[in-house]
């Protein structure tokens, strides 16, 4: 399991890192059975988000650091060094880019962009 990292550089400029996750085999949820399980993050919020289909936002950094996990549509994310990121449907991506430069983020799907915003302290 991996998820899409944006972080901006001490230059300002942000890139794309591709982060595997540990999962533990553990309880989760006694009596059942011990399932494979991530360590817990705390979060301070969580959001849906839809951008409508043709959505095109100006170059901005996140405003907190906070992962976004797709639901429907696709959006094409570029990175201020100009790597580009597909996110679709079951992508999650990691937003740490706080300053610097920045993303774009435009929808590329025919239909609305749906997404859960989980956000950090």
């Amino acid at each position: 399991m991996k998820f899409h990292k944006l972080f901006c550089d001490p230059d300002g400029d942000s890139h794309w890192v591709d982060v595997d996750v540990t999962l533990t085999e553990r309880r989760f949820a006694p009596p059942a059975e011990k399932i494979e399980i991530s360590d817990p993050e705390p979060v301070t919020n969580m959001m849906f988000l839809r951008l409508k289909a043709g959505w095109n936002e100006p170059i901005h950094p996140t405003p907190v650091t906070q992962k976004l996990v797709c639901l429907q549509g696709a959006v094409k994310v570029t990175a201020s060094d100009g790597d580009t990121r597909e996110i679709g449907p079951g992508d999650v991506w990691h937003m740490e880019d706080k300053s610097g430069k920045g993303h774009h983020t435009v929808v590329t799907s025919a239909e609305d962009f749906e997404a859960v915003i989980i956000q950090y302290a």
